[in-house]
């Protein structure tokens, strides 16, 4: 396994419409909470102007690079090897338990245009077989 570190930094339009938002908060605060209701507005305020700032500093701030992520990527030399014609593979994934629903979901999708004519009577045929 390949890992590899990424930062994420939220956009300029993100921390731009979080302060938007986060002004429109303190306002409320300043205006109608802390009159209406005492110290709970106070709190509030603060709340309200504490999210601002952090919008402001993720999205504008020089030093501030974000949350680190880190990403599990398989190498090459683990990764499945493709497709051989010897390989013998269902092209039709199916959760179904008897031919009747197997033959059902391929109907399904030959009229849905999903396969050709001959591909589904190559499959009808394949599903009759192993009755």
């Amino acid at each position: 396994m390949k890992r590899r570190r990424v930062t994420y930094r939220p956009s300029k339009a993100q921390g731009t419409f979080g302060m938007i938002w986060g002004g429109i908060f303190i306002l409320i605060g300043l205006f109608v909470v802390i009159p209406t209701f005492g110290p709970f507005g106070l709190l509030w305020t603060l709340a309200a102007i504490g999210i601002t700032v952090m919008n402001g500093y993720q999205a504008f701030g020089k030093k501030y690079t974000g949350p680190e992520i880190t990403i599990e990527e398989d190498s090459p030399q683990h990764m499945e090897p493709p497709f051989s014609p010897v390989q013998n593979h269902d092209h039709i994934p199916s959760t179904a338990l008897d031919a009747k629903e197997r033959l059902s979901q391929l109907e399904d999708l030959k009229e849905a245009g999903l396969i050709t004519n001959s591909e589904y009577e190559q499959k009808r045929k394949e599903i009759l077989e192993k009755l």
